[in-house]
């Protein structure tokens, strides 16, 4: 009789815990849903000038003006300057480059400077003061040689994401590839 007593309790006991655990409401949670986007960054660059006609006289300043823009919402970013002179340039024609530019070690003509994002345009002045200035001690045969063979002063922009790129050397040798 213990036998049965105690089988039927515990079937009791079975039936019962069977209907309350399936009438019980379970504490659960769940979160919004977390989406990510990527979107494809960029850097825009442009070089412009106001276009003159040049004319060299001894002594005079010539109002000169190459400036390089970082464009609205470009990425952070490392900008060179390249600045080609031709062979006779310096023998007419002196200038000096805008501060904030430095000079590439171990690249004649290519100055660099680092850039933060933006949300406007960032502009910069490439030559000090905007000018160059013919030298004093040109002469009359010089000038005349320059009229078949003129100097000239080249400018061309580049730049490179700052992202893994630690020094201006670095990323000027990607750039320059």
């Amino acid at each position: 009789m213990k036998k049965k007593t105690l089988a039927l309790v515990l079937a009791l006991t079975l039936l019962v815990a069977g209907v309350v655990g399936g009438t019980l409401a379970w504490l659960t949670d769940q979160t919004a849903e977390v989406k990510n986007t990527f979107t494809v960054g960029d850097i825009n660059i442009g070089l412009t000038e106001t276009t003159a006609d040049y004319k060299m006289v001894p002594g005079n300043t010539i109002a000169k003006d190459p400036t390089v823009t970082v464009k609205a919402n470009s990425e952070a970013c490392w900008l060179f300057v390249k600045v080609t002179e031709s062979t006779d340039l310096k023998d007419f024609i002196t200038y000096a480059i805008a501060e904030g530019w430095t000079a590439l070690s171990g690249v004649d003509g290519v100055y660099y400077r680092e850039v933060p994002a933006s949300a406007a345009d960032q502009t910069f002045s490439v030559l000090a003061g905007d000018a160059v200035t013919v030298k004093s001690d040109v002469t009359r045969t010089m000038l005349e040689t320059a009229k078949t063979d003129a100097p000239t002063l080249t400018f061309q922009a580049y730049a490179i994401q700052k992202d893994h790129f630690a020094t201006a050397d670095a990323a000027w040798a990607e750039v320059s590839k």
